[in-house]
């Protein structure tokens, strides 16, 4: 076994309960919120700030940037102050980042509104790198994508509710506003945006005290720090003439393994609503087709919760978790109308476990080097940046349909991950 409880973190988890689970729950709903607030935002402020389509995509560059600009920072961050700080820190950078965007609303400027959010990222950067490790190994290994799954139910259903939330504060009325607008003259028109986009202090100003508190209330809460300076004897003996990360492959591949996890994610999430559109159907109807793929991802979650390690293992979900990718996205290609759709919807349920599965196989055995090799993780979440651009030049350059056809490879590499590269470089006393 790569990893156990130590008697310090069992001792630890009997004296705060259910503690720690509910606080990093939390903070795990926080991620999903701020991140999925991105897709109401793009619309929003391509017409506050008269941007093109182009330039509002800009959104998702100047906040994913930061996961792969700031995660090596973000890991030293994390091993200097241990993880409860580091969260503590990552939440007060968020609040920074929510804060900028006040003065980005009140002069009406697209670049301060694109710092808010490379700001927002780093802190997530920050949260993510303490969070996701932390979790893994608060408690014994082999349980580690169940709770996992329980921090991916808490993140979906926050991504499922930020749309909404900021979508009926800043894009109320939006329809007859954007009319409106083709009436107007320079100065009239100039007013109207500037009300428009004032629209968005309020929920960031709440957003602000809500971080703050939130940073206050991890520093002083009863989470137990997890001293992953020390290894127990057969991780020591492993790790003996291991001086950096990089002699790690099981690591490394890893990071090339949730690198495209994560571009497959976003792809299945971020691509259905135009997709149902290409297969005629209505944009009324399609529109919530995104939501269709995050309740598959939930059901894949309880899956993880109820099942794993007690059905199976989470390296075997994982290996099932690929295939199923594989045979959905072959379905996919073969079907059509709301047949396809929904084998895209399904994807989300494909998708569920890898991230809580990823994770503790690319840690297993790292000791001392967890916190580093936990911002290298991070960095990996940058797959859903690059590679969603790339579906989209083959969907131009194809069709939308055909452009699913990069998910196979995709998903063979995660498979190839889940049966031998997790076993990379490691001996048989530190394998999973």
């Amino acid at each position: 076994m790569a990893q156990t409880a130590s008697p310090a973190i069992e001792s630890a988890e009997k004296k705060s309960a259910i503690n720690p689970i509910v606080i990093i729950g939390a903070l795990f709903f926080i991620f999903g919120f701020v991140t999925w607030m991105n897709g109401t935002l793009i619309p929003y402020l391509k017409i506050a700030c008269e941007l093109s389509t182009k330039e509002a995509y800009f959104v998702t560059t100047a906040f994913y940037i930061a996961y792969v600009v700031m995660g090596i920072p973000a890991g030293k961050t994390i091993k200097k102050f241990g993880f409860k700080n580091g969260m503590a820190i990552g939440l007060f950078v968020m609040a920074v980042g929510a804060l900028i965007f006040i003065p980005a609303a009140i002069t009406r400027t697209y670049g301060i509104f694109l710092i808010g959010l490379f700001v927002q990222g780093t802190g997530l950067t920050v949260l993510q790198t303490a969070s996701n490790p932390y979790i893994t190994i608060l408690g014994p290994a082999e349980t580690a994508a169940k709770r996992i799954s329980i921090m991916g139910i808490c993140n979906k259903i926050a991504g499922a509710l930020a749309p909404v939330i900021l979508g009926t504060v800043v894009l109320a009325n939006i329809d007859a506003i954007t009319e409106k607008l083709k009436t107007l003259s320079t100065t009239e028109k100039a007013l109207e945006l500037n009300q428009l986009a004032s629209r968005v202090i309020l929920p960031y100003g709440i957003m602000v005290v809500v971080l703050i508190l939130l940073a206050v209330l991890i520093y002083f809460s009863s989470l137990p720090e997890i001293n992953t300076e020390h290894e127990d004897e057969t991780v020591a003996a492993a790790n003996t003439n291991k001086t950096s990360i990089i002699q790690f492959p099981h690591l490394m591949l890893g990071v090339a393994t949730l690198f495209v996890y994560v571009g497959a994610e976003v792809i299945a999430g971020d691509t259905i609503s135009l997709y149902g559109t290409s297969q005629h159907i209505a944009l009324s109807t399609a529109k919530f087709f995104t939501s269709c793929t995050l309740v598959s991802m939930i059901v894949g979650y309880l899956f993880g919760v109820f099942c794993i390690p007690k059905l199976i293992t989470q390296q075997k979900a994982l290996v099932v978790s690929a295939v199923l990718g594989v045979v959905l996205t072959i379905a996919t290609l073969l079907t059509h109308g709301y047949a396809s759709v929904l084998c895209i919807a399904l994807l989300g349920l494909a998708n569920s476990l890898m991230w809580p599965a990823i994770w503790p196989l690319a840690l297993a055995g790292l000791g001392r080097f967890t916190k580093i090799a936990s911002s290298l993780l991070v960095m990996g979440i940058a797959g859903g940046a690059i590679l969603p651009p790339l579906y989209g030049y083959f969907a131009e350059k194809f069709s939308p349909q055909s452009a699913y056809i990069m998910l196979i490879p995709i998903y063979l590499f995660i498979l190839y991950y889940s049966t031998l590269g997790y076993k990379a470089g490691k001996s048989a006393a530190v394998k999973s």
